[in-house]
This record gives C-alpha cells, structure tokens and sequence, in this order.
C-alpha cells in the first residue's frame, strides 16, 4: 500500500473522508511542489490534487506528483474551490499546522467543524527511502565543502555575520538551494548562546568560534556544528572542548535500531556530568532531520522515541558557559540496520586556526 492510501485509511479511522494538508513539508512531501507554502494537498477516497493559485502554473505542472488545481483568486477562494472539489466528504485538516483564523474561515464555509487530526503524516516521514537518504547525503557533503572553505576565509577583525554570509554564498555556489537555517556564528562570550545568529561582532585571537550551518538539496536538509579556536584558548576552554567531543562521539557510537532516545541522550549528559559540566548542556542531545530542519525522532529527556533503521537524526552536545564562551559539536547521522551511517565527515578533533 503507498502513502496516499495508507493515508485515506488513517484518514477514515479519524473519522473523515477527505484531509486536507497545510504543512508546508508534508505539501512537498506528498506533491514535489517546491513552493509548498504557496500550496495545499487535498486528498479524498479516489482523488489527489495539489491546490495553488496562479502565479504557480508551469511550476506546479512540471514539479507536482499529484493532479494540479489552479485556483482563479479574482473568482473564489481557495476555501470554496476545496469544497467544490470534497463534493461533500466530510473534511479533516492537520490541526498541529492550521491557524485558528484559518480554521474558523473553513468551518464558516463548510458549515461544520472539519475533524482536527495530529501528525498523521508523521509516521511516514520519520523513515527516509534511499533517494531522500541520498540528497540528505549531497546537502552534508555540500555542508562539509563549506566548512573546509571557510577555515581559509576566518580570521581576527572579520565579523560574525561576514563569516555567515560567505559560508550561505558558498553552499548555494556549489550546488544547495538555500542554508537550512539562520547561520550561527558565535564567538567568544557569544559562544554560551546555543542559537547565537551571526552578528556585528569582530572576531578576535584566543578566543573558540561555533559554526552551526547546512545546506539545502531538494528540500532535505543537512545540520552540522563545528566549534574552532582562533588561535590559543584557555585551558579551561580546552577541556571543555574535550568533554564535549568525548560526550558526542560516545552518543554517535551507540546509535541504532531499537535504542532509545532518551538513554542516548542521558549517556551524554552522564559523561558531561564527569567533568561538572552537565548542568551547562542547555538542551536536548539531538533531533531528527529532514524537509524540515527540526523533526522526530527526538533525543532528549522529554520523551522516549526509539530509533528504526532509516531515520535521520543528529547529535549536538554543548557546554555554555556564561561570560566565557562555549562549544558544541554536531553530526548528521542515518540510522542502519547494523549501526549508523555519519553524514558529516569535517574533522571534529580540536583546530587551531
């Protein structure tokens, strides 16, 4: 049975017969469509279309998978052209992802309230098929190009923000559709900020700089953080660097099928805990990747996802510490049946440059 109509029984078994689907990543998911923001699935018992407007047109008929519906915006809404096409059946949307204005303008429509249904499409994601491990493949080689070119490019008195924006403009020169995220560049005291974004600040001598960056190939993403010193640290910063890598290769190694997320996630935090520094690991040990930079499985204490062959996750371990800087080291994994495949192949060994 295919995705669709594994869907359409999910869908009955929520107590609809038709979903329609907002999510911009389960758009291009189900449909290939690479402006799914500007788009919608609608999916009934017999019929898939991919619902856009009509400055989509040639774009959504050569990229979609699914039957392409163009609504005319001068004549109706989106809203009443899906109620033309449901022809009656009663209509479940994705309420993890519609607005409620959104949500009170269909009901007002449909003249019920559509039945609201959580991540049904969660489940099929969450396992990559070869072709989606492959261009999770492209984006980390092009994130590790990246990372090799940019060790030439940093040096004192340049800015943060300098440094991101070459490391966006090589990705994309070399083959990535986009970065993944907003680059963070943080260094020096800046580095105790887990998602410090590049800013104005110069870089200086003696001081650890953290690169969290990816790049984008065919929607997948690709997540990877180095941490590197411009020239002589601290010792004290030296071995926190040292903790960290010792708490993300030994989380790497015990990934696999059937472990757990929350005993992997804790195994890193026991070791950080050796060294006093537990208390400075801010959030979670990893997290799964894919059309979108953040999705299950999860590794972290909150809940207790088990990993199966074929997902994507990664592992981050940091240490933050307030006024002196920190560091965090991140690789892009894939889940086999004997163990893991690293996506991200940059040196993680500590690198004075």
């Amino acid at each position: 049975m295919n995705v669709l109509d594994s869907l359409r029984t999910d869908v009955v078994e929520a107590g609809a017969e038709a979903l329609l689907v907002t999510s911009p990543a389960n758009v291009r998911y189900l449909s290939g469509f690479t402006s799914p923001e500007d788009g919608r699935v609608l999916l009934t018992q017999d019929a898939a279309w991919l619902l856009t407007d009509g400055r989509y047109t040639v774009q959504a008929a050569e990229e979609s998978k699914l039957e392409v519906d163009i609504t005319n915006t001068y004549q109706k809404t989106w809203q009443e052209r899906l109620i033309e096409l449901s022809n009656g059946a009663r209509l479940a949307i994705e309420a993890d992802h519609l607005s409620v204005a959104s949500f009170r303008q269909l009901e007002e429509k449909l003249g019920y309230s559509p039945v609201a249904t959580d991540r049904l499409l969660q489940p099929y994601r969450l396992i990559k098929s070869s072709a989606e491990v492959e261009l999770l493949r492209e984006a980390a080689e092009i994130t590790d190009r990246a990372f090799e070119h940019i060790l030439g490019f940093v040096r004192p008195g340049i800015t943060e923000i300098e440094v991101a924006l070459e490391l966006e403009r090589f990705m994309v020169t070399t083959g990535a559709d986009a970065k993944a995220f907003g680059i963070i560049v943080a260094s020096g005291p800046r580095g105790a900020m887990p998602h410090g974004l590049a800013s104005q600040r110069p870089l200086a001598l003696g001081e650890f700089i953290t690169l969290d960056f990816g790049a984008v190939v065919g929607g997948y993403h690709a997540d990877m953080t180095r941490t590197v010193a411009l020239g002589e640290v601290s010792s004290e910063l030296m071995a926190v660097y040292d903790a960290v890598l010792e708490a993300q290769e030994a989380a790497l190694a015990a990934l696999g099928p059937g472990e757990s997320g929350r005993a992997i996630d804790q195994l890193a935090r026991d070791i950080l805990d050796r060294y006093q520094l537990a208390s400075y690991f801010s959030h979670s040990l990893g997290h799964g990747v894919g059309l979108e930079i953040h999705e299950r499985p999860s590794l972290s204490q909150r809940v207790d996802d088990r990993l199966e062959t074929g997902m994507s996750v990664t592992i981050e371990p940091g240490v933050y510490l307030p006024g002196k800087g920190g560091v965090r080291i991140e690789d892009l994994a894939v889940i086999t049946e004997s163990g893991y495949e690293r996506l991200s192949s940059s040196p993680k060994g500590y690198l004075q440059i």
